[in-house]
């Protein structure tokens, strides 16, 4: 991953790693970008570009910043305002915009922000467009600046907002044969996260019919994901017991991601919502090539679930730009990561918090006899170990031959019951451990054994 963009944007604390400047700095490169390869296919026409943030307070400095820069750079930009990062993907493919942006940094807290850059047809940037943007980053290099009528202009589009919640509707309509209401028979939950979907998504689900109970749904630009969300459901679990639901849902700061809670109050995490899936996609004939990719972290539970439905499956690295890369190569309709990224390429090219939700209630409907629970039993988990340490240089510790020995080894001892993973954050100066065996007790211990080489060898500042 690149110096500033990680795998999934541009993230840092507002005004300390992520500077107005600095976004202002990225606007004036992407106006200058998008327009030069315009020219190059021969088009007159400016480059437009579409831009959203979720709730956090410096969404908009920062949605301003972007603006400048743009603008100065010939550009055209249209705002959504508060939306989510799918709603940037699907406006920004089906609307003719050369990128979109979303200011988020998703599930981090308040103070930190990001920039998500989306190409024009839904996909997040390649390896090539962010190395290029990242060298005009770190030099002093001067773009043109526009002048007189050539200086772009700013549009509100929120109408994009709009457009994009109905194409959400009439999905969930064609999911379940044209159905206006397929929700009525359901007492859902939906934890917004004080985030981008606290409007969107629950006057969806209220149209679509359901007996709807929401929690985090007041953003006031600093509870974005504080103590709620995708990466905190423990208040969603109580919450849906309390309120007699048949399911829950947690998104993330921008609905990028989403994770469930059964009737009893229990997390189901991305594996199984996307075991759920796959199966009610084979069933129907909608698994293309029976194959269903994942990411290297997807817990062994889901690949021996998959083993025994004979759905087959694909891995690549962390990331769901990583997921789309290989469902877009290869042409599958089903891919997401544990952490609630998951992408329905008949529908979309990026991760949907909201359009997953509506896809697992069709697949309780139709495969778990309306009961999520069934979805726990149906798709064990091993346990599993996640600890992330604190690094000075996450590439040392990646590199050190000790580290990769110790990892090696417990491989070996394992024998095929289990795994160890060491991986770099893309996003953060984290050096991520995971284990998973037949007992939880094993993994820590696991975990602690490669943590204690990073921490005798001066690389760790401190455990999160």
């Amino acid at each position: 991953m690149g110096k500033y963009f990680g795998t999934d944007g541009f993230r840092g604390e507002a005004n300390v790693g992520l500077t107005a400047e600095l976004a202002f700095k990225t606007g004036r490169y992407l106006g200058y970008y998008y327009n030069e390869r315009r020219k190059r296919a021969g088009k007159q026409d400016r480059a437009r570009a579409v831009i959203a943030r979720d709730t956090r307070r410096s969404g908009d400095m920062l949605e301003c910043a972007l603006s400048a820069g743009l603008t100065a750079s010939g550009a055209d930009v249209y705002l959504m305002h508060v939306s989510t990062t799918p709603s940037v993907s699907y406006v920004a493919r089906t609307e003719g915009f050369d990128c979109g942006v979303m200011v988020s940094a998703s599930h981090n807290p308040y103070y930190d922000n990001g920039i998500k850059v989306i190409n024009g047809d839904g996909s997040k940037l390649g390896d090539e467009e962010i190395e290029l943007a990242e060298r005009y980053l770190d030099s002093d290099a001067e773009l043109p600046l526009s002048v007189r009528g050539e200086i772009g202009r700013v549009f509100d589009f929120s109408e994009g907002v709009e457009r994009y919640a109905a194409y959400l509707k009439q999905t969930a309509e064609k999911v379940f044969g044209g159905n206006t209401a397929p929700f009525a028979e359901y007492r859902v939950a939906l934890d917004c996260a004080n985030g981008a979907a606290y409007e969107i998504a629950p006057e969806l689900f209220r149209e679509l019919g359901a007996e709807l109970v929401c929690m985090a749904d007041c953003p006031d630009g600093e509870n974005i994901n504080a103590g709620v969300g995708s990466t905190h459901t423990e208040g969603l679990r109580e919450f849906v017991k309390k309120n007699g639901c048949r399911i829950g849902f947690a998104y993330d700061g921008d609905a990028d991601r989403c994770l469930a809670v059964d009737e009893y109050g229990r997390d189901i995490n991305g594996d199984q919502l996307m075991y759920a899936c796959a199966l009610q996609l084979k069933r129907e004939g909608r698994l293309k090539d029976n194959t269903l990719v994942m990411t290297v972290m997807s817990n062994l539970g889901l690949r021996k679930a998959l083993e025994e439905e004979n759905i087959r499956y694909e891995t690549t690295a962390v990331g769901d730009r990583f997921v789309w890369e290989c469902m877009n190569e290869k042409g599958y309709s089903l891919g997401g990561e544990q952490s609630g990224h998951i992408i329905f390429s008949e529908y979309a090219t990026t991760g949907d918090g909201i359009l997953t939700s509506l896809m697992v209630l069709s697949a309780v409907s139709e495969i778990a006899s309306g009961k999520p629970a069934e979805l726990l039993e149906a798709c064990p988990m091993f346990p599993q170990v996640l600890k992330n340490v604190r690094v000075k240089d996450k590439e040392a510790v990646m590199l050190d031959p000790e580290v990769r020995e110790a990892s090696e080894n417990i491989s070996k001892r394992l024998n095929g019951n289990g795994r160890i993973l060491v991986r770099s954050s893309g996003t953060e100066p984290l050096i991520r451990v995971m284990a998973e065996a037949e007992d939880g007790a094993l993994c820590e211990s696991l975990c602690d054994e490669v943590i204690e080489i990073i921490k005798r060898k001066g690389y760790m500042q401190n455990e999160v």
